[in-house]
């Protein structure tokens, strides 16, 4: 597929580009197992040399800064087209707190990370929020070509910032990043490479986009997550979280922090857990080898103190689990709850509150 990809696009040279979930793949490495090594992810090539370079990248795992030292797989390759391009510049919508809506970032200079830009010249980054009811007007667009300091036609380059405010709204995107947004020698702006982010609230929408999701890409612990209906963040610690509500989920990681420890994981298990996905939040907590205690943190509003302790006592009994289980219960049904962890003959650590969670957390894994 990538020679003949190459063919159809007829040059002599193409561009060979490694495609992951992660920034940084012209400085990545590919790891050396089962491949050579090969260093960087895109590439300048020679037509002929395509099939070498796809054999090499290919079902390889490559290693890039923002990919962590495991690395992503490449599954994928985009051939495109070799661009002479006369000037770099960096663009960019996200959703801004601040403003309560999206906001352009753009530069006069590109094709590097925006964090360098930030560093090296903040004066020439400039901002624009967009009011989300108003939309981006002729003005704004106006403002972000001539702080890109763009030498083309100015109605043109401001039909492809409207343009690509566009995609971002009718895509219900999180992110659209454009590094570069490039300028050819006639003066055309040319999107020459793109990272875009989309909301996952938002997949009945967006089906034909969310038809492309490549699991292996993300962390599999998060997939797993997600098709139980669990909000799971893996972290790099050594005590795993198993709460209820995010806000308490937040709160409950800060105080094992502030006891000298370390959460393996943001886990919310929301307000209306089954005994299964209380038992399906246990496995997946435990797939973390790192993983030395588990915090079951529970405020039964919705949530029924009782069902998370049923929760417990099945995954515990069915996974034979290995290490402590602190577990803290208030709210709704506690008593109920309490009693059916007292009658399991599990050895739990019970806690009275947050804190002497915590502190029973680090110390059992001391």
């Amino acid at each position: 597929e990538a020679i003949a990809a190459a063919k159809e696009i007829g040059d002599e040279e193409v561009v060979i580009k490694s495609q992951i979930l992660a920034g940084g793949r012209g400085l990545g490495t590919f790891k050396s197992e089962n491949g050579d090594g090969l260093q960087g992810g895109v590439h300048i090539i020679q037509t002929s040399e395509v099939e070498s370079y796809a054999s090499r990248m290919l079902g390889h795992t490559l290693v890039t800064k923002q990919s962590g030292p495991e690395g992503k797989p490449v599954n994928t390759l985009l051939l495109a087209k070799k661009m002479s391009l006369a000037r770099e510049f960096y663009f960019a919508i996200m959703m801004d707190r601040a403003s309560g809506g999206p906001l352009i970032i753009a530069c006069s200079e590109g094709g590097t990370s925006i964090e360098d830009l930030a560093e090296s010249s903040p004066e020439k980054i400039i901002k624009v929020a967009v009011d989300p009811v108003d939309g981006l007007t002729d003005a704004q667009a106006e403002e972000v070509v001539v702080g890109l300091t763009a030498s083309g036609d100015v109605e043109a380059a401001k039909d492809q910032i409207k343009a690509l405010y566009k995609v971002f709204v009718d895509r219900d995107c999180t992110m659209v990043e454009v590094n570069p947004l490039a300028e050819d020698f006639e003066g055309n702006l040319i999107a020459a490479d793109a990272k875009i982010g989309f909301d996952d609230n938002a997949e009945f929408r967006q089906a034909d986009v969310f038809a492309q999701r490549d699991p292996s890409q993300e962390d599999s612990r998060e997939v797993a997550a997600g098709k139980w209906d669990l909000n799971y963040i893996g972290l790099d610690g050594d005590i795993g979280c198993m709460v209820n509500g995010a806000g308490l989920a937040m709160s409950t990681m800060d105080i094992i922090s502030l006891n000298g420890g370390k959460p393996a994981n943001f886990l919310d298990v929301g307000g209306s857990a089954t005994t299964d996905q209380v038992k399906a939040a246990f496995e997946i907590i435990t797939s973390d080898p790192a993983v030395k205690a588990i915090l079951v943190n529970i405020f039964g509003g919705i949530m029924k103190c009782d069902v998370i302790a049923a929760g417990i006592i099945e995954a515990s009994k069915e996974l034979d689990l290995k290490v402590p289980v602190i577990v803290r219960l208030e709210g709704t049904n506690v008593d109920i709850g309490k009693k059916l962890l007292e009658d399991s003959g599990l050895s739990l650590i019970t806690a009275d509150d947050l804190d002497d969670a915590a502190v029973k957390a680090v110390a059992a894994i001391q």
